[in-house]
């Protein structure tokens, strides 16, 4: 199981910055070798997109273009940013910061506090859910465990789209929410929550971003301390990203344009948790000067699967259908996907474990096969299925790797060995590292066969027997090492969250299987139904389920087995069909009604001044015009400066009447939201708005720090401010 193509564990460091570039395809090696500007990669499933952004980091480095500590590379998960901190270390790109969302600014959240606010930071809730109970019961509102769950899913979508409990209502019927309760209960439930976060001086996630935000709105010298020491970023998975995320990046970029993000719309699966791709696609919209490149290369899996894929997307509709990227696949053939009926559930369940029985006899290893589901509630019935056989499996999902405790207790009786090994008798007889590591882990509860049957005890010694071949890997790539070796390469992985691969079959949903790989999958339970989920209504909510089962089909990279089952339980009515989604492409249910391929081909578009459409292609220049001072002409660097337009001393034509005015708007506007008066717009902002006295729509979204987002909420009352008119000032809602 890799997260992306096959490499091997432990390569050479490339030996100069040239050889990190070989390799890699001429599209990826575009994306490698733009690092000025911004770079938009459009990355289709298997395209080897984490290849070329950490090849892009590496080269920068090890070509002297890019300081390893003024790059912040951004992922989603931490176990991404765990393997690109690894591939980075492999490519001797050593101190560039990796790091989730969440991890860069609560570090950042947790160094400026004190200057900023004062005192140190609340303490950071890891789970709101009894926080939601303590606020329904505040409420006197009875919600069982299932309601507790949505409503904390609501209050965190509100939270990363930005939207204040008294908006939450209009703000949830208008994105299509399937909310669970009446708007206005769930909007109270909100406000309770955040009453009670607040009495006990704690904050959630979602907070972290939010008060980072505020933070750096707030505070411009801070700002323009983190954009000192951060100048180059990367984003991967851009198409997930959600309102607040976005926020934040705008606020590290300031007026800099060093950004690279990766992402692929047709992989857009989690916009219930208030992901969006529309910054993916409107990339080039905000920044026309931008490289778009596609990777379309497909490296992972056979072109039969890749077929299948294509014809998922074929068929599907919308915004993100209408940018999706044709596969092309780079490998030898394979075997056609096979599709399978089954009268239930339980026959489903074994039949996909005789087989996975079958593969393992024929010698394929269990840790390249998976099953995918749609929910977890189906994982029960496939792990009694495999466990009924022997077979073992892990769950996907469960804590990582090196904060087991089993691995944590295996990596003190390593260290242990390593500093005194020479008065242990147990490794007398051990005459290589292979061998010393079994000697020791025999302690701890490894044997060379593994246990019978399934549960902790099965998964504790899958963990150690990891260990066991990570060991065998590591001499094999550097004959001669020793166990102190081995120990360093441990704290360095666990550091890096690079953990080893376990053997077992994976048993997984297919959100949680985003970004993975195996030889073998199977796609369970692909039925109406489930795929696409009863619940999933509106042509948005399907469509979204239609890239979900896409996810799933470029899982695989040799063979795909697809099965659904005609009833629920044994005995049961026969009432279920095959999803809608493999209509025209399962043997036997007529021709596939697709669309012809739009914008698929991968390639290369340079950067173009001059948005229009049909305006001629144009090199983007090298350089961005320096910003100059209207009244003296000297070159502006100062952030505050850039925004008026103007040095500090230079006199300044603003029309105070009209700037109080402004202030006085932005006051209302900021109770009536429950934000700070900064998070409407600076000061700055306003002063700039009061010089320029814009008329139209065009000059005030020229202005910095008005921004798409705000000009499109405040944009209509600050013009007709602007224009002498009254706006409705009075503070109705406070």
């Amino acid at each position: 199981m890799t997260a992306a193509t096959h490499s091997p564990l432990f390569p050479q460091v490339p030996d100069s910055a040239d050889a990190v570039l070989e390799g890699l395809d001429p599209e990826q090696r575009e994306v490698a070798t733009a690092l000025r500007g911004p770079v938009c990669v459009l990355a289709g499933a298997g395209t080897g997109k984490t290849r070329a952004i950490t090849h892009r980091i590496a080269y920068g480095v090890r070509a002297g273009m890019l300081q390893p500590s003024s790059v912040l590379a951004v992922t989603f998960t931490n176990r991404a940013a765990g393997e690109m901190r690894g591939r980075l270390r492999q490519l001797g790109a050593q101190g560039v910061q990796a790091r989730t969302f969440h991890s860069a600014a609560l570090r950042q959240l947790q160094y400026f506090w004190p200057k900023a606010i004062g005192g140190s930071l609340p303490r950071l809730v890891d789970r709101k859910i009894q926080l939601v109970a303590d606020a329904a019961a505040a409420c006197r509102v009875r919600l069982d465990r299932g309601e507790l769950r949505d409503v904390t899913a609501e209050i965190e979508w509100s939270k990363v789209t930005q939207t204040v409990p008294a908006d939450y209502a209009p703000a949830a019927v208008k994105a299509g929410r399937d909310i669970p309760r009446d708007p206005a209960e769930i909007a109270q439930l909100y406000s309770a929550y955040e009453d009670v976060k607040r009495q006990r001086g704690v904050i959630d996630f979602e907070d972290v971003l939010l008060l980072t935000v505020a933070v750096l709105q707030d505070r411009a010298d801070i700002a323009e301390q983190v954009r000192a020491q951060y100048q180059h970023f990367v984003v991967d998975e851009y198409q997930d990203v959600s309102p607040l995320q976005q926020r934040l990046l705008e606020l590290w970029l300031g007026e800099r344009d060093d950004l690279c993000v990766v992402g692929d719309a047709s992989q857009t699966i989690y916009s219930f948790t208030g992901a969006t791709p529309d910054h993916l696609l409107d990339f080039r919209t905000r920044h026309p000067g931008a490289t778009v490149v596609k990777l379309v290369r497909d490296y992972r899996s056979t072109p039969q699967v890749v077929h299948l894929a294509n014809g998922l997307l074929s068929q599907a509709s919308g915004r993100a259908a209408d940018h999706r990227l044709e596969l092309v696949s780079q490998r030898d053939p394979g075997p056609e996907p096979g599709y399978t009926e089954y009268p239930d559930e339980p026959a489903e369940a074994e039949g996909a474990a005789r087989r996975i029985r079958d593969l393992l006899d024929a010698g394929v290893p269990a840790a390249e096969i998976a099953v995918l589901f749609r929910t977890n509630a189906q994982s029960e019935t496939y792990e009694q299925a495999l466990a009924d056989l022997g077979i073992p499996y892990q769950l996907r999902g469960a804590e990582r790797f090196f904060d087991r405790p089993e691995v944590r207790k295996a990596g003190v009786a390593l260290r242990g060995a390593a500093r005194f090994g020479g008065n242990d008798t147990l490794l007398e007889d051990a005459v290589d590292l292979p061998s010393q590591v079994r000697a020791v882990l025999s302690g701890e509860g490894w044997t060379p066969q593994p246990p019978a049957g399934s549960g902790a005890v099965r998964e504790r010694w899958e963990s150690l027997a990891a260990l066991v071949g990570l060991a065998q890997d590591f001499a094999a790539a550097q004959p001669g090492a020793s166990l102190a070796d081995l120990v360093a390469e441990l704290d360095e992985r666990a550091n890096a969250q690079h953990a080893p691969t376990v053997q077992g079959v994976t048993l997984a949903s297919l959100h949680s299987a985003k970004g993975l790989e195996w030889d073998v999958v199977f796609l369970v339970g692909v039925a109406e139904g489930m795929m696409p989920i009863t619940y999933a209504r509106t042509d948005e909510q399907i469509e979204e389920e239609r890239r979900l089962l896409y996810v799933g089909v470029t899982r695989a990279r040799e063979r795909l087995h697809v099965s659904w089952a005609l009833s629920r339980s044994p005995g049961g009515r026969p009432s279920r069909r095959p999803s809608r989604f493999l209509d025209g492409l399962r043997p036997g249910s007529g021709a596939a009604v697709g669309r012809a391929a739009g914008g698929g081909a991968g390639g290369i578009e340079r950067g173009f001044t001059g948005a229009a459409a049909g305006a001629p292609l144009v090199r983007r220049r090298t350089q961005r015009t320096p910003a100059r001072c209207r009244v003296c002409g000297r070159t502006l660097t100062d952030a505050g400066e850039m925004k008026l337009m103007r040095c500090e001393d230079c006199p300044s034509d603003m029309d105070e009447g009209l700037y109080e005015r402004l202030r006085d708007w932005r006051a209302v506007q900021a109770r009536r939201a429950g934000q700070p008066a900064f998070c409407v717009f600076t000061d700055k902002t306003l002063m700039a708005i009061a010089e320029t006295v814009p008329e139209e729509e065009g000059e005030l979204a020229r202005i910095p720090g008005v921004g798409v987002r705000k000009f499109h909420r405040y944009g209509a009352d600050v013009l007709a401010i602007c224009a002498g008119h009254d706006v409705g000032g009075d503070d109705e809602e406070g």
